[in-house]
């Protein structure tokens, strides 16, 4: 009987954070809410601002995944298209979107596997070795919040692109 008591004693009931006492309602982290809307605000902005560029311009673009407008200079190679983990060479050059040269480098890397930024990564499947591409990224999909080199955070570009 004894240790049927101190057994019962050694249960109690879990600490909770202070938003779930009971009879209190569930309290909302405001701090995540506002950047979840701050987020959410710039992000509609980046895909706006794309959005005008792309219809001033006499070229046609397509509106691929992540917001990226892609068009397409010389389709490349009519093989088949580069499949995912397939290494491959992407010769680019990034602009700012009033013209200045921010970026150029080769990568090299196994496609669809993160090598690349979002808007090359997540598209690479559509394209062919030898196209030559002109993409307008929206800072989400190219080189985000923390930016690179001379791009900065949050930055809108454009970029000339070339598979090898």
């Amino acid at each position: 009987m004894w240790f049927a008591v101190l057994l019962t004693a050694c249960t109690g009931q879990a600490p909770q954070r202070p938003s779930q006492r009971k009879g209190a309602a569930p309290q909302a982290d405001s701090a995540l809410i506002a950047l979840m809307e701050l987020n959410r605000r710039m992000t509609e902005a980046a895909d706006e601002q794309l959005l005008q560029i792309v219809n001033s311009l006499p070229e046609h673009y397509a509106l691929y995944e992540r917001g990226t407008w892609v068009h397409t200079i010389d389709p490349g190679e009519a093989a088949q298209p580069i499949a995912e983990g397939e290494e491959c060479t992407v010769h680019m050059q990034v602009y700012a979107l009033d013209g200045t040269l921010l970026y150029d480098a080769q990568e090299t890397g196994p496609a669809g596997k993160y090598t690349f930024i979002p808007a090359i990564d997540e598209n690479i499947a559509e394209w062919h070795r030898g196209a030559r591409l002109r993409l307008y990224a929206p800072w989400y999909a190219a080189y985000g919040i923390t930016g690179k080199g001379r791009i900065s955070p949050y930055e809108n570009i454009r970029i000339e692109l070339e598979i090898r």
